[in-house]
């Protein structure tokens, strides 16, 4: 047993409580090998896996801006509404205005920021409860959508379409993959390699700290990067023509970036510093209203990306885009660890729950499970996990979702968790005194 607890503590860090952070991985995992078997290995074939992608990119991208505002301590039911309403006016502006497709992508960020900036005065400066904003804001924008397109679809243009249902082009010498995603699958090992032994030397330099074997950075390096080549050479070997979706692309930047902004810069310890403790975090110095203002500003600009890309994926923008977007999203940010009270969660968490909710839709609509059973399937899912979860929390015990809190945080003093949590802990001893 002692041989079993060292081998988690090198594997996973620290503790066996933190061998367990990746708990909801190992349930993606599960469910992917489920439907695996399931659909007689339709689930990973190449063509699956590049319309996986580009199904539910636009969620997953949703779901890092609603990461952001749950983290803040709000919720925002508008971002369907958003992104629908901004792909009919760009649909209608490159279309009917003939504006350059270029300059629409452009329009409607803009566009986007102006309705975030519109609900983030509202929720920040006003006062008014974002649940209210935001719902405000889903009739109204859902309302310009129908007014503005009169109920009908909008066609866009073939160059605009390639952001949605573009892949990476073919390039260099035949050999029977497509080479820019060889490359990118590439690049990602050597990153995936690179950041481990970089965590390794940081450690040995740490007073007191001593790394793990060398044999154990060498069994993770090789995992995750066994990981990526399998998924390279699915993407890479479609049929002719295909490869790795451009919306991937798309998400993959943006999770790198928010990933860093939020774990390494001081607006984005601010945003978890707010969700904590917002009294505390204001008498700290941290400056409450911007901060709400720019989570709000934030979903609008991501809202009006995935609007963008859903419509140049459908070749047109229509009444009926957008609808519970917001839900799925939402779901995918707590399923992936975030706290309904704010101050916790993490990009990556967002995004395997996004894939958790991808994979179980995709598997069953891959057997044949009608519509209606989907959601009934997806809505027990996600009360379940929820419910597992306060209930072990309640005993004391490993929580899945509370799992995903850790899983790439550094254990620092800059943690923007752990001073939520000690701020929480100062609050409770100042009232017991």
């Amino acid at each position: 047993m002692s041989r079993i607890r060292d081998l988690q503590k090198n594997l996973f860090g620290g503790t066996t409580s933190n061998a367990r952070q990746f708990g909801m991985i190992f349930t993606l995992v599960a469910i992917i090998l489920f439907f695996q078997i399931r659909t007689d290995g339709l689930t990973l074939t190449s063509s699956n896996l590049i319309a996986l992608t580009q199904q539910y990119a636009y969620i997953s991208i949703l779901s890092i801006g609603m990461l952001m505002v749950i983290v803040a301590g709000h919720i925002d039911l508008s971002v369907g509404s958003v992104a629908a309403f901004t792909g009919i006016v760009v649909a209608k502006a490159v279309t009917e205005h003939h504006v350059p497709w270029l300059l629409g992508i452009v329009l409607g960020l803009a566009v986007g920021a102006l309705i975030g900036a519109w609900q983030g005065f509202w929720v920040a400066y006003i006062g008014v409860p974002a649940f209210i904003v935001t719902l405000a804001g889903m009739l109204l924008f859902r309302g310009g959508n129908q007014y503005i397109g009169n109920a009908d679809t909008v066609p866009v243009p073939e160059g605009f379409r390639e952001i949605g249902a573009g892949y990476l082009p073919e390039v260099g010498p035949d050999t029977g993959y497509n080479n820019l995603t060889l490359l990118l699958g590439a690049l990602a090992c050597v990153a995936v390699a690179v950041r481990e032994f970089r965590a390794r030397k940081v450690r040995q330099q740490m007073e007191g700290a001593e790394p793990a074997p060398l044999w154990v950075s060498l069994l993770r390096v090789a995992l995750m990067v066994g990981v990526i080549v399998f998924a390279t050479l699915r993407f890479a070997g479609g049929r002719v023509g295909t490869s790795f979706p451009i919306s991937g692309i798309i998400l993959a930047v943006l999770v790198i970036a928010y990933s860093f902004y939020t774990r390494n810069t001081a607006g984005g310890r601010h945003i978890y510093a707010v969700g904590g403790n917002s009294r505390a975090a204001e008498l700290s110095g941290v400056k409450l209203r911007r901060v709400n203002f720019l989570v709000m500003l934030n979903m609008g600009i991501l809202s009006a990306l995935a609007g963008m890309i859903f419509v140049a994926r459908s070749a047109a923008s229509g009444p009926q885009d957008g609808l519970n977007w917001e839900l799925d999203a939402i779901a995918a940010v707590f399923i992936g660890g975030a706290a309904v009270s704010g101050g916790l969660g993490t990009i990556g968490g967002a995004i395997v729950g996004g894939l958790v909710m991808a994979v179980l839709n995709n598997g069953l609509q891959l057997t044949g499970t009608g519509s209606d059973m989907v959601q009934i399937i997806k809505g027990l899912f996600l009360l379940g996990a929820v419910a597992l979860d306060v209930y072990n929390k309640k005993q004391g015990r490993f929580s899945i979702i509370g799992s995903l809190m850790r899983p790439f945080r550094r254990d620092t003093p800059a943690d923007p968790v752990a001073l939520a949590e000690a701020s929480r802990e100062q609050e409770k001893t100042s009232a017991a005194r």
